[in-house]
């Protein structure tokens, strides 16, 4: 029987853990952290052998290394190739262990994967099948009773981290989404970034499905690393799926998105994303129709919050990157008050004066970036520096005007102040309910 290791002990780490252990096996668990900063370290301890605060060569006494996503290219790591060991993500250990029977659709990209995912999944489960969404959304992947017959989908959210150690991973439908400067942070430059995503695409066959944005000139360039069958979708041109005035075109199907409950230009690709990756399949256009006007859009997305004397609460806590607060950006016919800052992941933030200059009344910095984002920002906007978050949101609902909308689209991860996303978004909601 093979012996793994876990490294990493963050949810996915912490899910294969247990699915190994419920499948007969006793992997080693191995953490940078201390004990105390791992949440169930106790019950850790008690049903594997563990170390914590460092990783030792015990680590290094096994077949098979599990690499958790948040792992870099640590030492170990680098050891663990000299000795032969197979270095893999969580997400190949899903697909090695999960019962043959059941489908994958993976979705990647660097904004609008958890809207599509999301919504692919509705539309599976609106058509009656027994479907399955993980990965970097909801529940890891090997968290799900992969490994039981008669699940018919599991779709599937990957970050860029997710398909660095992939190597026989292989969905039915895989889809590139848009590919724009994110995780600098972690990557020599952007191409390496880049070429992770199209990991997606690496073992597809002709049989297998490639979806990509026709729009986007960088999946374009790396066009040679898309296998499997192409299918695109288009904002602007007449491809497998396209938008136009108002109605995506798919076949001899029309989808008029008045009728849908995601509105703005990103969501429409979204959509159409979406359609194309369960087109393989025996879905009928008004299963498709009634998933489209039920879905409903995911917090911390664009999501509304509340209107106060005649101006608007957006929470967008999910756009981490330059790229979403310019979809953000061009929902909006009104001006806003726009809430931006947090800790950077080393992008150009000068890019979105174009769009500031369009649609923002008035910028609100916050967090560690505030100097990066003054700089960047100075000759388009006028700008208030914030001591704090709450303070943000007050001065921004004093001096919003009746038909304005308040907007937290940070631009940056969370890290600064919170420990995540969904925490900066929830605290967001919290301070605008208890304004008067």
């Amino acid at each position: 029987m093979k012996k793994y290791t876990i490294l990493g002990l963050a949810r996915s780490g912490i899910a294969a853990a247990y699915k190994l252990k419920e499948l007969g096996y006793s992997p080693f668990l191995s953490e940078y952290k201390s004990a105390d900063k791992i949440e169930n370290s106790d019950q850790l301890l008690k049903d594997f052998e563990c170390e914590f605060s460092g990783h030792t060569s015990r680590a290094l006494d096994c077949d098979v290394m599990v690499v958790s996503p948040g792992v870099p290219n640590i030492p170990i790591l680098q050891e663990a190739e000299k000795k032969g060991i197979e270095l893999i993500s969580e997400i190949e250990l899903g697909f090695r262990l999960k019962a043959n029977d059941s489908k994958i659709i993976a979705v990647t990209g660097s904004n609008g994967k958890s809207t599509t995912v999301s919504l692919i999944a509705h539309i599976l489960e609106v058509s009656g099948k027994k479907t399955i969404l993980a990965g970097n959304i909801g529940t890891a992947f090997t968290a799900n009773p992969i490994e039981k017959k008669g699940i018919d989908f599991i779709v599937l959210e990957l970050s860029s981290f997710q398909l660095e150690k992939i190597v026989d991973f292989k969905p039915e439908v895989a889809a590139i989404l848009n590919i724009t400067p994110d995780h600098l942070n972690r990557y020599d430059n952007f191409e390496q970034y880049a070429e992770t995503k199209f990991n997606i695409f690496r073992n597809l066959s002709s049989s297998d499905f490639a979806i990509i944005n026709a729009d986007d000139p960088v999946i374009a360039k790396f066009s040679n690393k898309i296998f499997g069958t192409k299918l695109s979708f288009s904002m602007n041109d007449k491809t497998d799926i396209y938008y136009q005035d108002g109605i995506i075109y798919h076949n001899n199907n029309r989808y008029d998105s008045a009728e849908f409950s995601i509105k703005g230009p990103h969501n429409m690709a979204n959509c159409m994303a979406a359609i194309l990756a369960v087109s393989p399949f025996d879905i009928k256009p008004e299963q498709l129709r009634i998933a489209l006007k039920t879905f409903k859009s995911l917090p911390h997305r664009l999501e509304f919050v509340r209107q106060i004397n005649g101006i608007k609460f957006f929470n967008d806590s999910k756009a981490t990157n330059t790229d979403s607060v310019k979809y953000a950006l061009q929902s909006f016919e009104n001006p806003i008050r726009l809430i931006m800052g947090g800790r950077g992941k080393g992008e150009d933030y000068s890019i979105l004066n174009k769009y500031i200059s369009r649609h923002v009344a008035k910028l609100y910095l916050i967090g560690e970036t505030i100097p990066e984002m003054k700089k960047a920002f100075s000759q388009t906007c006028e700008i208030a520096e914030c001591s704090n978050f709450e303070e943000a949101i007050k001065m921004a609902f004093r001096e919003a005007k009746n038909g304005e909308s308040v907007v937290l689209s940070p631009a940056c991860t969370s890290y600064d102040m919170f420990a995540n996303f969904e925490k900066r978004g929830d605290k967001f909601k919290e301070i605008v309910e208890g304004l008067t």
